[in-house]
């Protein structure tokens, strides 16, 4: 098969929908299709080309809050129905808005909502109503609507009448580390509590400051992430810190690794979620959970961890102190997270899956 993959900001990069294509696309090179995917052209600092096999094609975008996504999503799709593609991929509702393209053409195609992004409250009127249209979009206009969560499953079959297939994201086992790097901010091995992901307003790191200002002891709260057009939010947060509060910005590769193996907890307390990836990768280094109650978070933590209720800065604090009073609970949760994310989060079944959808848009 020949695969285009649309609406992602590039390979390499952090982020739920960027972590998917990667890691589903160069598995899919390696099953003998061609991947193509569509990059901004700001984003990693390699050319047109391949990285692990997957052809990567930069092309241009205007690169504001609400021109950025629409602009590129739409030259990518014109320059895949140029070329000798079998089906175009769109991730995400924005990107879906175009969806109905290659199907003039007989092109088969597949969306994948990653979450409402409507919800998220850096939108405004505009630009929410447009997310909305790309909901309906992507439930009518392609062959194939995939969602990340069985929460979002539920929602478009009762909203729309129509079946959508569950493809979850994934998480690969990674590999434990020492204290190294994460030395230099004065952590060390359980000495912090993590916090990992867009420091945006529905993630909910203001919660998680306010609750923190009254936890007793030495432990400190780490928050890695930076700002996602949010600057005045990421602002706010500093000056809502405690001296206990170490603000990395964003992490990956080897010290991301370090930040979750020595982690005494990992925190998330968002307001909106599709299926949180930073969760999964908790699980998967074997750290014990807390996080906000709305079902994707519920959905992907299962019965490992502890839930407290969304928004409640009360609740969190208590939930933050039974953990730090608990240790043997905290430590306990290792196994039990571990053999979750192999058992419901694996690449290679994700990828089957995937594969398989794929094969029945093109037999049909």
């Amino acid at each position: 098969m020949k695969i285009a993959m649309l609406g992602l900001k590039g390979i390499a990069y952090p982020g739920g929908v960027e972590n998917f294509t990667e890691q589903v696309a160069w598995r899919l090179v390696e099953r003998g299709h061609q991947v193509t995917v569509y990059v901004r052209p700001y984003v990693g600092d390699e050319e047109n080309g391949d990285y692990r096999g997957i052809k990567i094609r930069k092309l241009p975008t205007v690169n504001t809050k609400h021109l950025d996504t629409i602009t590129h999503t739409f030259l990518a799709t014109v320059d895949a129905l140029r070329s000798d593609v079998d089906l175009l991929h769109f991730h995400a509702l924005g990107p879906a808005v175009f969806s109905f393209l290659p199907r003039l053409k007989g092109i088969k195609t597949v969306v994948q909502v990653h979450g409402l992004d409507w919800q998220r409250e850096k939108w405004g009127k505009a630009a929410r109503a447009f997310l909305r249209c790309g909901e309906y979009t992507a439930a009518h206009f392609p062959h194939r609507t995939l969602v990340i969560s069985l929460a979002l499953k539920q929602y478009f079959e009762r909203k729309y009448h129509r079946p959508v297939d569950y493809v979850p994201n994934g998480v690969e086992p990674y590999q434990q580390r020492g204290p190294h790097e994460i030395r230099k901010w004065g952590l060390d091995r359980g000495n912090y509590i993590l916090f990992l992901g867009r420091l945006v307003p529905e993630k909910g790191c203001h919660y998680l400051l306010k609750a923190f200002q009254e936890i007793e002891g030495p432990m400190k709260l780490v928050v890695a992430g930076d700002s996602s057009h949010s600057d005045d939010y990421v602002a706010r947060l500093r000056q809502m810190a405690s001296s206990k509060v170490v603000f990395t910005g964003f992490a990956r590769g080897d010290f991301l690794e370090e930040l979750f193996s020595n982690a005494y907890a990992y925190v998330l307390p968002s307001d909106v979620e599709g299926l949180p990836h930073s969760l999964l990768q908790a699980l998967s280094f074997g750290k014990c959970v807390l996080a906000s109650d709305i079902p994707a978070n519920v959905e992907a933590l299962g019965d490992c961890g502890v839930t407290f209720e969304s928004g409640n800065i009360d609740d969190l604090k208590e939930k933050i102190r039974f953990l730090l009073r608990h240790p043997e609970f905290t430590l306990a949760q290792k196994e039990k997270s571990q053999a979750r994310v192999r058992e419901h989060y694996a690449w290679n079944e994700i990828v089957n899956r995937l594969e398989q959808i794929y094969l029945e848009c093109l037999s049909r």
